[in-house]
Order: structure tokens, then sequence, then C-alpha cells
């Protein structure tokens, strides 16, 4: 997953309003007065007998659930700030002042634990960065459940983590607050990529499972952002993955045929029609996908890739009928120019040359083979 910049939260001051209740008890009078002193253990003292005293007392609840918060404990002050609200609406805006504030803390502390996290160079010092700012998050949602913020950062860091299945929950809840593209998007590749795990492992059912789920994902997202780029990509390599690739053949064909100039449609088509070995349809999508712009790597790669594999179609299938043909050279010399273009791609990898020192050995091209798998094996 691409890490993402955690959102800092405006700091929201907040300060004790006691104005119009100055016919309190005792002990709210007290309470009142170690409030303002931060003795917070005494104010707890005092209003744990108010509240004894007298069940309903809605100021009571409210202090006390005040005081805890300022003592970091935000479950007992949710708590107290719900009894109070439970009895009366007396004290509603101090409490959603309250509770905006602790939130705030709790959102920046998880920012600044986050980015120390990413910062540091020593794995377990980032792990431990990484858990203090999870637990901040989680103490945000306590106070403030409805901020898709705060799911979407505690999201990212799971995902920074490498914690991929702790980050699904969040990103429903994103999802379900917002509708946000970063919700579909990553939800939809968590679900991908453990579906291509569980079918590396050989577990093809639950792999299923999991590329149908990103697909539901991807597919409900693509209704709110129809044009996305990443979210198009993931869907189509997940119906290969869920072997449903003639499902998506025909939404895809007319994505194409309804905005033709659309690069991404081209492309994504493209790599449905050559996950069903439709060579030449493949190809024609990826070519128009790079006139359209010429310096779309991922449409110039699997160009090179959908030649070359089918040469290797087409020789394995001379093989197979006891032919002599030189037809799949063919394909191999108009996969070489895209090939040669793709090691060049700050991303190229070793399987990437690999492909390219095949090409060159089918061509005879054997001093450029022998470069290209070196710097394959330079790259492992």
């Amino acid at each position: 997953m691409k890490n993402s910049k955690l959102i800092v939260a405006a700091f929201l001051m907040f300060s004790m309003i006691f104005v119009g209740y100055q016919c309190g008890s005792t002990e709210i009078t007290s309470a009142r007065l170690y409030i303002q002193q931060k003795n917070w253990d005494k104010a707890l003292d005092v209003l744990q007998k108010e509240i004894t005293k007298n069940p309903k007392s809605d100021e009571g609840f409210y202090l006390m659930g005040y005081v805890y918060g300022e003592k970091g404990n935000y479950n007992q002050m949710v708590q107290n700030y719900d009894k109070s609200l439970a009895l009366s609406k007396n004290f509603e805006k101090n409490i959603s002042d309250s509770r905006k504030y602790f939130w705030a803390q709790s959102f920046n502390k998880g920012v600044g634990l986050y980015q120390r996290g990413v910062k540091t160079t020593n794995n377990d010092s980032a792990q431990i960065f990484f858990d203090k700012s999870i637990a901040e998050f989680q103490s945000a949602i306590l106070l403030e459940p409805d901020s898709g913020d705060t799911y979407k950062n505690l999201a990212f860091v799971h995902l920074s983590k490498g914690d991929n299945d702790a980050a699904v929950d969040p990103l429903k809840k994103l999802i379900e607050k917002e509708k946000a593209l970063d919700g579909y998007k990553y939800l939809g590749e968590i679900y991908y990529v453990n579906g291509t795990n569980l079918k590396n492992q050989g577990e093809e059912t639950k792999a299923k499972d999991e590329f149908n789920k990103a697909i539901s994902v991807l597919e409900e997202g693509l209704k709110q952002y129809p044009n996305n780029s990443d979210l198009l990509l993931t869907l189509s390599n997940a119906y290969i993955g869920a072997d449903r690739t003639n499902e998506a053949i025909e939404p895809f064909k007319k994505g194409v045929e309804s905005d033709p100039q659309n690069k991404y449609y081209r492309y994504n088509y493209g790599v449905l029609l050559l996950g069903i070995e439709d060579f030449a349809g493949a190809a024609e999508q990826f070519k128009k996908a790079v006139e359209i712009d010429p310096e779309y790597d991922n449409a110039i790669y699997n160009l090179g890739v959908t030649y070359l594999k089918w040469g290797t179609y087409l020789n394995k299938k001379a093989d197979e009928e006891g032919k002599v043909s030189d037809e799949y050279k063919a394909k191999y010399q108009l996969a070489l120019p895209y090939l040669e273009k793709a090691v060049k791609m700050k991303d190229a990898t070793a399987q990437t040359w690999e492909l390219l020192g095949r090409v060159y050995s089918v061509l005879g091209m054997q001093d450029d083979a022998a470069n290209a798998f070196k710097k394959a094996d330079e790259m492992r």
C-alpha cells in the first residue's frame, strides 16, 4: 500500500464554563474549585459523593466526565457525559465542545506519533510509535465516532505497520461515513492482495472469496468515482483473479465505446482481454492507450508483454501441430521496443529485464540477452 499523509486537525480550545449554575451543592462547589486547581483526584472524590447523594445530578456527571477527560480516561469520560445527557440537555453544548477538544488532542497526538514512526529507521521503534498512534486514533474515534478523517488515518497507520487486515474495519467505516475514494481504493486493494496471496498458496476457494469481496467494493466505488484509474485497474485484476473475466468484458467494452479517448478504460479493457488470451484485442487497446498518452508506462509495458505472450502462444501451438513456423518471432520482434522502453522506467523490476532477455534470446541477440539476464540477477 502507498503511504498517505495524515491530516492534522485544528486544535480546538476549550474552557470550562460554570455560568448559570450558581445553586449547586457543596460537593459541586468544591468540585469546581478543585477543577480550577487541576486537582483531578480530589475533584473525583467529591463528585462521587455528589452523584451518590443525587443520582440525578446532571452537572455532577458532566463535571466527572470532564475530569476523566483531563486524566486521559476517555471511556469513563464518555460514559459520564452520556449519563448527564440522559438526565438533561443543560450541559449539551459544554459536552459537545469538550468532546471536540479532547478529540483534537488525541487526533493530533496520533498524527505526531505516526510521523515519528515513519521517520525512524529502527523497525522496532517504528512499530512502537505506530501502536501508540493507533491507540490515540482509537481514542479519537471513541470521542467523535462520526469523524471520517479519524477512520482514514487509523487505517493508514495499520497499513504502514503492515497489518492490512486491521485496516479493513476503519476503511469500511470510512466508506459508511463519507463514501470516500480512499476507502474504496484501499479496501479493494486489501481484498485483492489477500486473494492473490491465497491463490499463490493454492487456496483457490478462499482466494475467490477475497477477489469477490474486492469486486463488490470496487464496483460500489466506481458508482461514486466512475473514471478513477486505480479502482478500474484493481477491479479488472480482481475479475481475472476470480475467474470472472467474461463478466467484466462487456462493461469495460462499453466504457471504451462511450469514452474512446479515456486511456484508463483502454488500458483496463486491454488487461481483461489479455487475461482471456485475446492477444490481438489486448494489443489494440494498449496501443490506443499509448497513442493517447505516449508516456503511459503501464500500457507500454503490457503491450510488450502481450506481444511476448502472443509469440509464446503461437510457438507452442505450432509445436503441438507439428509445424515449423517462424511466425512467433515476428511477435517477439514487436515486443522488443516496448520492453526496451519498459526496463528504463523508474519502477522496472528484475522480471522486466528477464522478459527482455527472453526476447533477445529468441531473436538471436545473445550478447544483449546475457546482459539483460545479468541485470535481472543484480536486481534480485
